[in-house]
């Protein structure tokens, strides 16, 4: 390991390959990167995607993709998968949901249908999938909200922890799971700092094989984001991976390796990318703008995705517009594309000792997003 500050440069070693950090995962919730193919996903540069129980539990249905080989094998992706445990979606999407004890009761976003997740089950789904970094299953909620709601939350997703590290491990007993496979923690405390530091010691005694830190960008802004990691990353073990769920923007990833995150996972570059936003290395792009209509110069010249530099601002402005799908596909190429190179930028900072002025440095040529509607 290498380290710059508190940045962090590294190697997660799975049977299915090396996982350089810092990574950015794209997201493959329902075995698909959309827009993209999967080989698309691998030459841009991934070590690993991510896959969501909650949706792939739903539809088709994790005991059938276990018959057809496994994720890996029913997504053609033949490099790590980490899954996530189903809990935020079980907050965000479904319909009708009850927290208990036992797990979440909810009704599917897709049907209506009952289903029960509890940690148990869980942990079942990923190892019916096949992933090799799976999640406990915790309970996400909303913020800003009452200290009270966020302790028993907090206090809940400890106890799920319990269960679903004793599931993880009956799983490896009957083979169902191997050595392989690893189980992460899910740190929670809202951004209150007493109860961070409290759910990081509960899950650190606990020996898993990794941390995540789970419950930001919710609704509580950038500072406190990066507050909270502040409060909360000193707390976790320096030898093992620290995973930021959820985020984020390019500005997130930077300052949020600055303080020592190794893994990220988020939408923004393939959903962004059909709405219209392209990252390049001069800042966003909003190729919905007319101003966009009659410029014949490639969308950045700089990147190392062929369509970032072969189509034209003007081309690519036509497709959104027009609505085609052909726009999506590119621009969620282009975006997959900077965020691997993103990641592989600070890799090689950290590495030469200069993350601190590529960093200022980087972030003054991408500026600050642009609204995009639908984003």
């Amino acid at each position: 390991m290498a380290k710059d500050g508190r940045a962090r440069r590294g190697e997660i070693v799975t049977p299915r390959g090396v996982i350089r950090t810092p990574a950015f995962m794209p997201v493959g919730t329902v075995a698909t990167v959309k827009a993209l193919y999967p080989e698309q996903v691998r030459d841009a540069g991934a070590d690993i995607l991510l896959g969501n129980t909650y949706h792939l539990m739903l539809r088709p249905g994790a005991e059938r993709v276990a018959r057809l080989g496994g994720l890996h094998a029913f997504m053609r992706w033949e490099k790590p998968i980490l899954t996530d445990s189903g809990g935020f979606q079980v907050m965000s999407l479904a319909k009708i949901r009850k927290i208990t004890e036992e797990g979440a009761l909810f009704q599917s976003h897709l049907d209506g249908s009952r289903h029960m997740l509890s940690p148990e089950r869980s942990i079942e789904i990923q190892c019916l999938l096949g992933s090799d970094i799976q999640m406990q299953f915790d309970e996400c909620i909303e913020l800003p909200a009452e200290r009270g709601e966020v302790e028993r939350a907090m206090e809940l997703s400890l106890r799920w922890a319990e269960r679903s590290r004793a599931a993880f491990l009956a799983e490896r007993t009957a083979g169902r799971a191997t050595d392989g496979q690893a189980l992460f923690g899910i740190v929670q405390g809202g951004t209150d700092e007493a109860l961070r530091r409290r759910s990081a010691a509960a899950l650190v005694g606990m020996d898993l094989e990794g941390y995540a830190v789970g419950g930001l960008a919710v609704g509580e802004g950038h500072d406190l984001m990066l507050a909270t990691l502040d409060a909360t990353l000193p707390f976790l073990p320096e030898g093992k991976p620290r995973y930021l769920m959820g985020v984020g923007t390019p500005l997130d990833l930077i300052e949020s390796v600055r303080r020592g995150v190794d893994m990220f996972d988020c939408v923004l570059p393939t959903r962004n990318g059909r709405h219209g936003l392209a990252y390049t290395w001069a800042g966003p792009v909003n190729l919905r703008n007319a101003v966009h209509a009659d410029d014949a110069a490639p969308l950045d010249a700089e990147s190392s995705c062929t369509a970032a530099r072969d189509y034209s601002r003007a081309y690519l402005h036509h497709l959104v517009r027009s609505g085609e799908y052909l726009g999506a596909m590119i621009l969620s190429w282009v975006n997959t594309v900077f965020y691997q190179d993103l990641m592989a930028a600070m890799r090689g900072a950290i590495e030469d000792g200069r993350f601190e002025s590529w960093a200022l440095e980087t972030k003054a040529r991408l500026g600050s997003p642009p609204r995009v509607n639908g984003s």
